[in-house]
């Protein structure tokens, strides 16, 4: 053989290493299924069977019974064990990944909707309680797993609208379960509970969440846009991951989130109490149509004004967004000390029929869901710029959601008492007055990362420049 036909192998041999390498060296493009967005879609899709549905039951005030006082009590129930799982989150995904514990803490809701299926039909109350106590196990898993998903495993500059997209699911359970019950209960105009046929509606889809669950991806698979991968290390010892969760729990960030958190959680059981107390059957199914529909758009406001460039500096867009959230919440608890004043002396039955007076009712309702839901976003928002790694996200959201399900078992169980609304809109009002100076400097911390990441990146293309002009 000649000596340039053994040349020819060696020159496509050498040719084709070449091109290995340089595979090697660039980011491989992400398949669809272990892309952030279908991770999103798929956390989003669980949120919308499981705690979607819930909020629809208990968006047509109290899980749509006709004492308040019962669900009141469960709910305190429910959120009592969630506080002690989210607590246990990052134990959990470390023995067995997000994938299984986010299909687990699917598996309670069915059942607490199948307590108010029965007590609607028999006046029974033992499923109640025992389907909150399993609804509590297995949501505060899924809490915990599902806030670290949106928040660490999203691209920085997406982080806001997947936020977003995420609670857009969840509230298209309350858009379809609030639809469904608004064409159940459409004529019924007086005080009372939705009818039983609500639930089975309800429990058909919570049933789902199990199953999308066992879609997701953990985080060693998944891939950015970037092509980069996502560091989340399984197998650490309790002890360490004892250590982390302390630090964190230590840090300044989480300090000052936590009188909001408070907050956010203590104000959940008073919009629904305030719907089952005042309004008639059928507008309480619409409150839970529109809650959903405000939710969605209030979210989409917040993720937006954090994200899209319509200002150039993302601090200064942080600052602004901050400032919306604290005038709408401000002015929607002032405004509902006084109509709650109203309310206690003339104690209305509130229908869409009567347009003069069920608006103003119906107005501060939809207001405490727009606030509300703005919080929400705003928190999440803030948890994600703490960190990049679902490692940690997982510890943040599972420490915040820790206090939140604390916060609203007390909210709860004070509201089962009964207390007067008047006395738990003041309180409200309170809380937020005080969680305001504290978020306002939760706000600046992560203005100062984005200030930090700013000047490495500066620093990082100097470099580069450098280099260049060198060679």
């Amino acid at each position: 053989m000649s000596s340039s036909s053994k040349a020819e192998p060696e020159a496509i041999s050498n040719i084709a290493r070449v091109v290995e390498s340089q595979d090697e060296q660039l980011p491989s493009r992400p398949k669809f299924f272990y892309s952030t967005l279908f991770q999103i879609l798929i956390v989003g899709t669980c949120a919308f069977c499981a705690p979607g549905i819930w909020s629809a039951m208990n968006g047509l005030g109290v899980g749509g019974s006709q004492s308040p006082d019962l669900v009141n009590a469960a709910n305190a129930l429910l959120y009592a064990f969630m506080t002690v799982t989210c607590f246990a989150g990052p134990w959990i995904t470390n023995a067995i990944g997000f994938r299984y514990t986010l299909a687990l803490g699917s598996i309670g809701y069915p059942l607490y909707a199948a307590g108010l299926y029965l007590n609607n039909r028999s006046g029974a109350t033992w499923l109640v309680y025992f389907g909150s106590v399993t609804c509590g196990i297995s949501a505060g898993f899924f809490w915990s797993v599902e806030g670290a998903v949106a928040t660490g495993y999203p691209e920085s500059h997406k982080r806001g609208r997947y936020i977003a997209t995420w609670f857009t699911f969840r509230n298209f359970g309350n858009i379809i379960g609030g639809a469904v019950s608004l064409g159940i209960n459409h004529s019924v105009n007086h005080r009372g509970q939705v009818g039983y046929q609500t639930y089975l509606a309800f429990i058909a889809i919570q049933c789902l969440g199990l199953f999308f669950g066992l879609l997701l991806s953990n985080p060693e698979k998944v891939q950015r846009d970037d092509g980069t991968r996502i560091e989340a290390p399984r197998g650490i010892h309790w002890r360490e991951e004892l250590r982390a969760m302390w630090r964190l729990l230590r840090s300044k960030s989480i300090l000052l989130l936590v009188p909001l958190f408070w907050y956010f959680g203590w104000l959940q059981a008073y919009p629904g109490t305030y719907l089952a107390t005042y309004f008639t059957v059928r507008s309480r199914a619409l409150g839970s149509f529109m809650n959903a529909v405000v939710g969605t758009l209030a979210t989409w406001l917040g993720g937006s004004l954090v994200d899209l460039p319509w200002l150039k500096s993302r601090k200064h867009r942080a600052v602004v967004t901050f400032t919306l959230i604290a005038m709408m919440n401000s002015a929607t608890w002032i405004w509902a000390v006084i109509i709650q004043n109203e309310y206690r002396h003339t104690n209305p039955v509130l229908d869409w029929e009567n347009q003069r007076t069920f608006g103003r009712g119906f107005g501060l309702y939809l207001f405490e869901r727009i606030s509300q839901a703005l919080v929400e976003n705003y928190i999440y928002w803030c948890i994600s710029n703490l960190s990049d790694s679902p490692g940690d996200q997982i510890r943040y959201s599972s420490l915040l959601r820790g206090i939140e399900t604390a916060a609203v078992a007390v909210g709860f169980g004070v509201q089962a008492v009964p207390t007067a609304l008047i006395a738990t809109a003041s309180i409200n009002l309170g809380l937020w007055f005080i969680a305001l100076p504290f978020s306002y400097y939760a706000t600046l911390q992560v203005v100062r990362r984005f200030e930090l990441l700013e000047k490495r990146s500066d620093v990082g293309r100097e470099d580069s420049q450098t280099s260049s002009q060198g060679e």
